[in-house]
């Protein structure tokens, strides 16, 4: 078994990640999913139904 001079890699970011060989990291960067950050319309629908019920909440609060 070949063992590298240095057991940690430090672009992992995490003591654990760090330790994990080589191939096992490679093996993580190819199963992770493309991000999605798109916007949809249930998403602004959310946001206005919170903006406006909590607008709401707080105009009763003061009157």
């Amino acid at each position: 078994m070949r063992r590298s001079l240095v057991l940690t890699d430090e672009t992992a970011r995490h003591p654990f990640r760090a330790s994990l060989p080589p191939h096992a990291r490679k093996l993580e960067e190819r199963q992770s999913p493309p991000l999605s950050w798109r916007l949809t319309a249930s998403d602004v629908r959310g946001v206005a139904t919170t903006y406006f019920a909590t607008f709401a909440a707080t105009l009763a609060f003061l009157v």
